[in-house]
């Protein structure tokens, strides 16, 4: 065997031991994550005297636990406002931060870098250090418990407007003057060239602003006071809070299991879209 044959050998093998020591690191990271995942869907089917057990796998399940819930608290309500509100955020965003993303790629203007980067620097603030602004706001304009009041936090967003601005700088200028030349408004330039265009980095922005709608906790705590205002993620902190029982836990592990299952199927229709999008941030 020649020195080069054998020198591409040892490479090989040090690849393949390489990529062994890689996978088995993220096998371990993933059932570590979704260990938790798995033990809450199944403590849902548990039997309450079942609910501390170590097994993974139960003897015996139930459905008992599902019918309760709907039973004891208004979960179809706490669905639904946290579905208008995710998806009026969402339209919002989406249509909002697109424009403001396009004029700040396409157009010169001065002042135009400040404020960018006035609006990236909203970006490194607190959502805790704004809470009291926006509640006192809400309570002047008298959207203390209404939808109104839980949506105009999240109406723009600094993150939607820097990742369509970096979208939109890659968009052909020459597409664009020639769009203009033929007669096309602004308008209709931005939502027949540009924006399809930058399809990926849209869907992406869409999705990720619905997950962090319909997970959003803090700020609806605080702005709703009615049990019918409640989104999921309150209504459920409030559920957990008032079960004394093993069997409240059961219960705890259903609602949150349900609470996930629209998140869960997001993600997996538009999962290529999130990762191409997030890639493909940044490049020119």
């Amino acid at each position: 065997m020649s020195v080069t044959a054998a020198a591409s050998c040892s490479r090989l093998r040090r690849r393949h031991i390489i990529s062994v020591l890689l996978y088995t690191v993220l096998g371990v990271g993933a059932i570590g994550m979704v260990f938790p995942f798995v033990w809450m869907v199944v403590t849902s089917f548990k039997l309450p005297q079942d609910v501390f057990s170590l097994q993974l796998i139960p003897k015996a399940a139930t459905i008992s636990h599902y019918a309760a819930l709907f039973e004891r608290t208004p979960f179809i309500g706490w669905v639904t406002n946290s579905f208008i509100v995710a998806c009026i955020t969402t339209i919002s965003v989406a249509l909002f931060d697109t424009v403001a993303g396009y004029i700040l790629a396409q157009f010169s203007f001065h002042g135009k870098q400040l404020i960018f980067i006035a609006i990236l620097s909203t970006m490194m603030v607190p959502t805790e250090m704004l809470i009291i602004p926006w509640y006192i706001a809400s309570v002047k304009l008298e959207w203390v418990d209404t939808y109104i009041g839980i949506l105009f936090p999240g109406l723009m967003s600094a993150f939607g407007i820097f990742l369509m601005k970096q979208f939109m700088e890659q968009v052909p200028q020459d597409l664009l003057d020639a769009a203009r030349i033929d007669g096309m408004n602004e308008w209709n330039i931005m939502f027949r060239i540009a924006v399809p265009l930058v399809r990926p980095a849209l869907a992406t922005l869409c999705i990720l602003t619905f997950l962090s709608s319909w997970n959003a906790f803090i700020w609806p705590l605080i702005v709703t006071q009615s049990p019918e205002q409640l989104t999921i993620p309150v209504g459920i902190a409030f559920f957990s809070s008032e079960q004394k029982d093993i069997s409240g836990w059961a219960m705890i592990m259903t609602a949150a299991t349900l609470s996930v299952l629209p998140l869960i199927i997001v993600f997996l229709i538009f999962q290529k879209q999130i990762i191409r999008g997030i890639a493909l941030t940044g490049l020119k």
